[in-house]
């Protein structure tokens, strides 16, 4: 799906936007389908489903959505809670643009087929969920969303000081059932070709690319712990270590703020290193750390300083 273009996202004040924006109808390909006759729970079957919500819900809400956040950025401030009471005292600023993402967040969609990911994130449900990209096990890249708007993919945790993670982040969702399944080869690398585009889009910082497990580790496990981190920090994306070169921590290394450093929240130490180990040490779920693995923690350290 490819970004709205910029004539279709005009403010209302200007002179020349229309009242409204127009949305584009969704061009189903399976529209003659009749879902009974398809194998409920199929992958056709939930492409059906989801080609039926787009034509008829989901593309208009999409587009309704985005008149009300145009809406909202072009008002005048008007809060009375607000020191500019007086609107006479507001002067508009010339020099300004949208806010960018800064992290990009990878999940798995722990579903049975790409279709019915797509299904989950057309229909409205009781917890608000989306995602930017969605990924298949083929190696085709949905978007689902703008860049520039904010998803509900994080969800509550912490990295660094962020706490607030789909303000300020993009959430990749890769095709996988997050237990058995393999990451496929051309999945990879269409992960990587889309990864190279955003991070050089908006000036991603390396380390800015984590998984949901580090934002929220323990409530969140994904992407699972088969997903290669090691090959998508070999292609520049996140930080790994060289197993073959790894630097002797100091007498007084402390891993637990080395965790902190790298970006982990240690309120609870416990959580920190499952976190640290799902994404790193995957091959040992410990809640106890070794001096190896205290080794491997300074050694990743050392790349976020």
């Amino acid at each position: 799906m490819q970004q709205p273009p910029p004539s279709e996202i005009t403010s209302k004040a200007s002179s020349e936007a229309p009242a409204s924006l127009r949305y584009k109808s969704f061009i189903s390909k399976n529209a003659d389908v009749n879902p009974r006759t398809l194998v409920l729970g199929s992958p056709q079957h939930y492409l059906c489903l989801t080609d039926s919500l787009q034509r008829t819900f989901s593309r208009k809400v999409y587009y309704d959505n985005l008149q009300t956040i145009i809406d909202q950025i072009s008002e005048t401030p008007d809060d009375k809670r607000s020191p500019a009471v007086n609107t006479d005292n507001w002067y508009a600023a010339i020099d300004f643009n949208i806010r960018k993402p800064h992290f990009i967040i990878l999940h798995h969609t722990a579903q049975s087929s790409v279709e019915q990911a797509l299904f989950t994130f057309s229909v409205r449900k009781k917890s608000e969920t989306s995602t930017h990209y969605v990924i298949s096990r083929d190696g085709k890249v949905y978007q689902m969303l703008n860049d520039y708007i904010r998803s509900y993919h994080a969800g509550a945790g912490k990295w660094g000081n962020v706490s607030d993670m789909n303000s300020c982040s993009l959430g990749i969702e890769i095709d996988n059932d997050g237990e058995k399944d393999q990451f496929t080869s051309v999945q990879m690398n269409a992960l990587i070709k889309l990864l190279a585009y955003l991070k050089q889009k908006y000036s991603v910082p390396t380390g800015n690319i984590i998984g949901h497990s580090d934002f929220a580790p323990v409530r969140k496990n994904d992407p699972s712990v088969l997903f290669p981190w090691s090959q998508l920090a070999s292609a520049g994306f996140g930080y790994w270590y060289d197993i073959s070169n790894l630097k002797q921590p100091p007498p007084n290394f402390n891993p637990l703020l080395a965790l902190r450093v790298i970006g982990y929240d240690i309120s609870v130490p416990e959580n920190a290193i499952i976190g640290f180990k799902h994404h790193f040490i995957q091959n040992n779920a410990s809640k106890i750390l070794n001096d190896y693995e205290k080794k491997i923690i300074y050694n990743i350290m050392l790349k976020y300083e």
